[in-house]
């Protein structure tokens, strides 16, 4: 699991913005499966809520922001959803953050700790235009090359903390159903790993809701989603004795779970980033190949 002190730094990183009873709205809220953003949001909400004695007074997701609603609420600090969507990758996710940078004006806004990666100088000079036109904007990132690339080019305050999922604590993991789980992804960060995986492994992706996750649209719905896909989450990696996966909430989840596990790559270096950024304490490996995975599974099975 992650160190105690690697919380604390993630701690008063909130604190400098909110304390007893402040005021805030959260923004972006990851309507969708992925269980990495959902444990984002848990974590997020849980140092929020700890730290103010309060939930949030709005949510949005990247869809349904209304700024007239989010003006009557009256936060007094506007958080941004953390995770790794911070470049042109996920456009929807860049597009509502530049538009919340470009009309609210009138209060802080905060972006939560992400990962950054731009494909198109163009669309990175855009983004710095309009973190830097803010009067009240702090970046968090979550790793030493994002922190490069943003110190760099913005002059807003950048700031290095960890994932806000490690907010979440300790988990209790059962026994194991199979000696190995790989959870690899499918969607557009997948990078060739050079072999299939092994005869053997189960081999599993999470990125479809289960058909009976809560319906609704306000923040108390917004937050029993998010427990749902975590829950789904742990459960799904939990089945194995070690883990492989190239998503970086798969290992940070396996981190908490106090499950070993060895760590592929997504297409742009995000997962070895910040591993060498924030390490974790549970026995685990690299690998660049799906042979170097496989070996490095043996050895972590053997002790």
């Amino acid at each position: 699991m992650s160190p105690p002190a690697t919380l604390a730094v993630l701690d008063a990183a909130y604190r400098t913005h909110v304390g007893a009873g402040t005021r805030y709205a959260l923004l972006d809220f990851p309507d969708h499966a992925n269980v990495g953003d959902s444990a984002i949001w848990l974590g997020e909400c849980a140092l929020l809520e700890a730290i103010t004695g309060r939930r949030p007074v709005y949510v949005s997701t990247w869809h349904d922001l209304d700024i007239d609603a989010l003006a009557t609420a009256e936060a007094e600090v506007v958080f941004l959803h953390g995770g790794g969507n911070l470049g042109d990758i996920w456009p929807h996710h860049q597009r509502f953050r530049e538009t919340v940078l470009a009309r609210v004006r009138d209060r802080p806004v905060v972006q939560l700790p992400q990962s950054i990666h731009f494909r198109d100088p163009g669309e990175a000079a855009r983004f710095v235009a309009l973190a830097d036109a803010h009067p009240d904007f702090t970046l968090y990132v979550r790793d030493a090359t994002s922190l490069a690339f943003a110190a760099d080019r913005l002059a807003a305050p950048v700031r290095l903390v960890p994932d806000s999922a490690i907010a979440l604590g300790a988990q209790p993991r059962g026994p194991a159903e199979a000696p190995l789980l790989m959870l690899l992804r499918s969607d557009d960060e997948r990078r060739d790993h050079g072999a299939p995986p092994p005869a053997g492994a189960r081999v599993v992706d999470w990125l479809d809701d289960a058909p009976d996750l809560p319906a609704g649209d306000d923040i108390a719905a917004r937050d029993a989603q998010a427990r749902h896909r975590v829950a789904r989450g742990l459960a799904l990696i939990a089945q194995g004795a070690v883990l492989v996966t190239d998503r970086l909430h798969g290992a940070i989840l396996a981190d908490l779970l106090a499950l070993p596990h060895v760590v592929l790559d997504n297409d742009y270096g995000k997962i070895a980033a910040y591993r060498a950024t924030w390490p974790a304490a549970t026995p685990n490996a690299a690998a660049a190949t799906m042979a170097e995975a496989v070996a490095a599974v043996a050895r972590l099975a053997a002790g």
